[in-house]
């Protein structure tokens, strides 16, 4: 051997042979292991994967679905409020919500229960109707008729005025003049002030001139407040009328709780007298029709009442204590005097006239 293949020989024996075998380390054979039993792509020793996120399509349309829920209470009460039993909704005691349309259906049946001083609602729906002009609904306002936004807005809350200085003054109540109620009128219809002259002054008025038919009024000497309640529950519309007038329509129904004014005991009688009015008020423009600014002219007014006398009207309410009320003239037709659901009928017997209806509940 020549000496440079020696040379040659020493030097791949200390560096190795270009071609020659490695015998690999045991953590590669254990790496190459793992590969071989893994099937895949092979996870890096230091890379992250990202947990995969969990649905939660489940409680986003519970969600929805409860706030679609909730809308619809807000805004239609009285729908929903049917859906589950009527105009009460539930028995739980609790006040009833504004009335903004015509319940479809009468209150639900109450316990028989007596009403007492200290409870002179009790047994009755009028328990979860709101206190005097709290149960009186005024709608949005909006231009109607001769009248922006601002004048119908005032139109209405005026309306709302003569409703309360008509049945809820205490003064009224007692039999005295209804000054408030009668400014609000417009003095030039001469029909309505003809009417006023002679119902407010006639110590035998007929049923077209009895005061009833506007006024809630007792006889102190026969019957007096108990408290200083009154349950009402109702509403006012509008729209356009003759000549562009805002015509206002009113339909409230008034309970007032009574006993008998010389009758001071504890276990006193306690007597509902129940009312439903109507009245249609027409805002007039001035241009058109003969009036005087804040006044309203009457197109019609009607009324409902129950446990307020039955024979000849005498200008006041006249609770039935005892058994001195008057025995109802047709037993078989009865009504429920709570019922706002149908209009008032005044060919049934139950408005102001000479007969009177039987009535279920008080």
């Amino acid at each position: 051997m020549s000496e440079e293949e020696w040379e040659r020989f020493l030097r791949e024996s200390v560096a190795g042979a270009a071609q020659a075998p490695v015998e690999p380390s045991a953590r590669a054979r254990e790496v190459e292991r793992r590969l071989r039993e893994r099937s895949g792509q092979p996870e890096g020793w230091r890379t992250y994967a990202p947990a995969r996120p969990r649905r939660r399509t489940g409680w986003y349309v519970t969600g929805l679905v409860a706030a679609v829920a909730l809308l619809v209470v807000s805004l239609f009460p009285q729908q929903v409020v049917g859906w589950f039993g009527g105009d009460d909704g539930a028995r739980d005691g609790a006040p009833l919500a504004a009335e903004t349309e015509g319940p479809r259906e009468a209150p639900g049946a109450e316990a028989d229960l007596r009403p007492t001083l200290a409870e002179p609602f009790r047994g009755s729906p009028a328990a979860r109707w709101a206190d005097g002009t709290a149960g009186i609904t005024v709608p949005p306002a909006k231009a109607t008729g001769w009248m922006n936004a601002a004048q119908v807005e005032h139109a209405l809350r005026q309306s709302r005025d003569f409703l309360v200085a008509a049945g809820l003054d205490s003064r009224v109540l007692r039999g005295e003049r209804p000054t408030k109620a009668i400014a609000l009128l417009n003095p030039h219809q001469k029909d309505v002030q003809e009417y006023l002259r002679t119902a407010l002054s006639s110590a035998a008025p007929t049923p077209e001139t009895d005061p009833l038919l506007l006024f809630s009024r007792f006889r102190p000497e026969q019957a007096r407040l108990v408290g200083d309640v009154v349950k009402t529950r109702g509403r006012l519309t509008y729209r356009e009328g003759k000549r562009g007038a805002v015509e206002v329509t009113a339909d409230v129904t008034f309970v007032y709780p009574v006993t008998a004014a010389g009758d001071g005991g504890r276990d006193a009688e306690v007597v509902r007298t129940i009312v439903r009015r109507e009245v249609v008020m027409s805002w007039d423009d001035p241009a058109e029709v003969i009036t005087e600014p804040g006044t309203m002219s009457l197109v019609s007014y009607a009324l409902d009442m129950t446990n307020g006398g039955c024979s000849a009207p005498t200008g006041y309410f006249v609770p039935p204590f005892g058994a001195a009320g008057d025995q109802p003239a047709d037993e078989a037709h009865r009504v429920d005097p709570y019922d706002r659901s149908k209009p008032i009928d005044r060919s049934d017997g139950t408005a102001a006239g000479d007969d009177c209806a039987t009535a279920t509940r008080s």
